[in-house]
């Protein structure tokens, strides 16, 4: 039995647990709570063309307005989030993809609680050691309303493409109706369902200031960050500027929508049991581990007692994460 006192032991204790746990949180994080994988290929020439577009207008005033809801309203709290925070650009894109009004504030202010309220569970009412439950809390009070925000983003978008094909056959009936494509988008925005409505209202608004069609369009696609929006962006921007039927180009964008989804829907059904092989696997351990617990809690208490224990909780639990990652990633195609 080793001594658990000592300082050599307790460090590489600290090392070998915290270490698992961040790796387990990143490869989690990157399996589950990010959104589709694209080709950089793709997203590339996607941007390329987003920044060539011809600007009119800039959304200054709209920023303007929006700033003091994105801040805290205190400089020192505000500078000090912009050291921490990496890109604060991205994290307020993701927070809009969610559709509630989250602001980085609010964000930091709940992760920094949700670190200190787990690390005083763990090391208060479970009595763990100081070095394993700060490791333990800040994984998990980063890991958990990353997961959260990723989860509501990629909601809102996967509803947003349900209704999205819809909206543009409804775009190309107003369109072979005589109407220009703005009183198109207009139409969309007060007959198309949420989230596809709310986000063609406020291009309809944009524009009502005086900002210009694409620019509104390339302003919502920072929130529905998928390829299918921006070819619909891409496509307005080649009629205006080289004419052609609109309409009909708009009507085969709406087809090729409908098949892509209905080969996302084929493949989800046939991965399906790939799907519930890796939750299985993933959970049976954690399951296991909290049957025996309530059955002799002596008995499992040796691994958080005895420091080979916890070598082999932390060997444990990277193996299966790089698992629970690997399936994931299996499971995933590109269309």
């Amino acid at each position: 039995m080793f001594d658990s006192s000592g300082p050599v032991d307790q460090m590489t204790i600290m090392l070998v647990v915290g270490g698992a746990t961040l790796v387990i949180s990143l490869l989690l994080i990157f399996a589950f709570a990010g959104g589709e994988n694209y080709s950089r290929s793709s997203n590339r020439r996607l941007t390329e063309i987003s920044q060539g577009q011809k600007v009119t207008g800039k959304p200054q005033a709209r920023n303007s307005a929006r700033r003091s809801q994105e801040t805290s309203g205190i400089r020192i709290v505000d500078a000090l989030l912009k050291k921490l925070i990496p890109h604060p650009d991205l994290l307020k894109n993701r927070l809009e993809k969610t559709g509630f009004k989250i602001t980085v504030f609010r964000y930091a202010l709940t992760t920094g609680v949700l670190i200190m309220a787990i690390t005083g569970l763990g090391y208060f009412l479970y009595d763990m050691p100081l070095f394993l439950a700060i490791p333990v809390g800040i994984a998990s009070g980063l890991f958990l309303p990353h997961v959260t925000i990723g989860f509501l983003g990629k909601r809102r978008v996967n509803k947003f493409m349900k209704t999205f094909p819809e909206a543009i056959e409804l775009m190309c009936r107003g369109l072979r109706a005589g109407l220009p494509i703005s009183e198109a988008i207009v139409v969309i925005g007060n007959d198309a369902p949420d989230p596809v409505g709310k986000e063609f209202r406020g291009v309809a608004d944009a524009m009502r200031v005086g900002q210009s069609l694409e620019r509104g369009l390339w302003d919502v696609s920072k929130r529905i960050d998928v390829p299918d929006f921006k070819f619909l962006i891409i496509a307005i921007s080649i009629q205006r500027e080289t004419g052609g039927n609109l309409a009909e180009t708009l009507s085969g964008l709406a087809n090729t929508l409908r098949k892509r989804r209905q080969i996302k829907l084929k493949i989800k059904a046939m991965s399906s049991e790939a799907r519930a092989s890796a939750w299985i696997i993933g959970s049976l351990p954690f399951i296991m581990f909290i049957l025996l617990w309530l059955a002799n809690d002596q008995y499992v208490g040796t691994l958080i007692s005895d420091p080979r224990g916890m070598y082999m909780i932390g060997a444990g639990l990277t193996m299966i994460a790089s698992g629970v990652g690997v399936m994931a990633k299996m499971v995933r195609f590109e269309i």
